[in-house]
């Protein structure tokens, strides 16, 4: 698969942008676990041209983590073109635009997702960034704003027309936000329309790997792209190209092991961030490194109440002490697809 002049290996796995999540920390446990392409947190146009610190921040990009885009969103053309040629300084390999954020104050100012209520202005934007940069422009979106608007085949013309050189599509409309199970039909309309012949990324619903080969050999997308699955789980990465190459399942990982990512991925987000912050934005990693034990809701409480760093290192060493080779229960074989 080629995105531009990026070769990139057969069935690639992106990491999907999330806004709070994939910081340098966490985009380091994930590349070290097999993801092939990852994103930056998404960024406000308006606040990277305002010069503002927690969007100038998270251009931030490190060599280990290549190929990295950075992704863009929002509502005002020239804003968004200035932004992009902002970004464009920061050497990623890709500029990708967000069309499918559903978050209320995003998709109401007619970013994100609510840019599926103007697709003039979508088309339009895309264009005009495309001419702006000299790198690869992507574009992530939904398949429309309601189930009366699922116009996703047609808009994934119009947009290639713009020259962009990839398409990732979340099964979902802005009205399901997460909700409910993501429509695969409609990803791989757009993927086996012949009009198409730009990389096809599929998101939505994967979290183990029979389910990300199903829609590799079902749909035919170039690629697949997750996102919430990977909280708590970088190794679902690693299990999916496992499977994919061999057809085996592999077994969850030790709490033991569970333990070493949990306090690695800690040590890198405080070299990252200053401490109290790193610690806040660990905690949904830290609750989710451990999910499935018996008996944890004291235990994830103080995980998610602990404010120092060494009290954190203490309850993962304690879970550690206690639980060591014990492997929560592998659910793989009764997914249904």
């Amino acid at each position: 698969m080629k995105i531009g002049d990026i070769t990139l290996v057969e069935y690639p796995l992106f990491l999907a942008p999330m806004e709070d999540i994939t910081d340098p920390s966490f985009r380091m446990v994930c590349k070290s676990h097999g993801a092939d392409v990852m994103y930056t947190e998404f960024i406000s146009s308006d606040g990277l041209i305002r010069d503002g610190q927690k969007s100038v921040k998270k251009l931030d990009i490190y060599d280990f983590e290549r190929p990295i885009g950075i992704q863009l969103y929002g509502h005002l053309k020239d804003a968004m073109i200035e932004a992009a040629l902002i970004a464009e300084e920061a050497k990623p390999e890709l500029i990708d635009i967000n069309f499918g954020c559903p978050v209320k104050k995003i998709a109401n100012r007619g970013a994100g997702a609510g840019m599926l209520r103007n697709i003039p202005m979508m088309i339009e934007m895309t264009e005009a960034i495309v001419k702006a940069v000299k790198l690869p422009v992507t574009v992530k979106t939904r398949l429309g704003w309601d189930d009366d608007s699922k116009q996703i085949v047609e808009i994934a013309e119009r947009l290639q027309d713009t020259g962009i050189k990839a398409l990732t599509i979340h099964g979902r409309t802005r009205a399901q936000f997460y909700k409910g199970f993501a429509d695969w039909t409609l990803i791989g309309a757009v993927k086996n329309n012949p009009r198409m012949n730009i990389p096809i990324i599929g998101n939505g619903n994967i979290d183990e790997p029979v389910k990300a080969k199903s829609m590799f050999d079902r749909y035919g997308v170039d690629g697949i792209m997750i996102g919430r699955a990977t909280v708590g789980r970088p190794w679902i990465f690693r299990d999916i190209r496992h499977y994919l190459n061999t057809g085996e399942l592999l077994p969850e990982p030790s709490v033991s092991e569970k333990a070493d990512l949990a306090l690695l991925h800690l040590d890198k987000s405080l070299e990252y961030k200053d401490g109290k912050r790193a610690i806040y934005e660990m905690r949904r990693h830290m609750s989710n490194y451990f999910k499935g034990l018996p008996h944890f809701k004291e235990t994830r409480f103080r995980l998610l109440t602990a404010v120092e760093v060494d009290e954190i290192k203490i309850i993962i060493e304690e879970i550690r002490q206690k639980w060591g080779d014990f492997r929560t229960e592998d659910k793989s074989s009764i997914y249904t697809i």
